[in-house]
């Protein structure tokens, strides 16, 4: 195992953290725009407006992408798991 290799097994890592964490991100984001909008715009300020929404997208957006979500990381850790067994032999 040389140094390439273990930088490529690094960057590969945090590229799949990324992939993963991503759709749940964007959709933080997205929602806590929306929401902060609508509190400026209507000058409400409670706590639980900003909370809600959140769990709600994030429990969405992790049932419509948990199945892509899974193939990633099943993808990943049998690649990992190849790699292992290479470096055993």
């Amino acid at each position: 195992m040389d140094s390439s290799f273990v930088l490529y097994l690094g960057r590969h890592t945090l590229e799949t953290a990324l992939l993963l964490a991503a759709p749940i991100l964007l959709t933080c984001m997205i929602v806590g725009l929306v929401v902060t909008l609508l509190q400026a715009v209507t000058s409400i300020r409670d706590m639980t407006l900003t909370i809600v929404p959140k769990l709600l997208a994030v429990g969405v957006v992790t049932l419509i992408f948990g199945g892509w979500s899974l193939e990633v990381l099943l993808r990943f850790a049998n690649e990992i798991f190849s790699h292992i067994q290479n470096v055993g032999q």
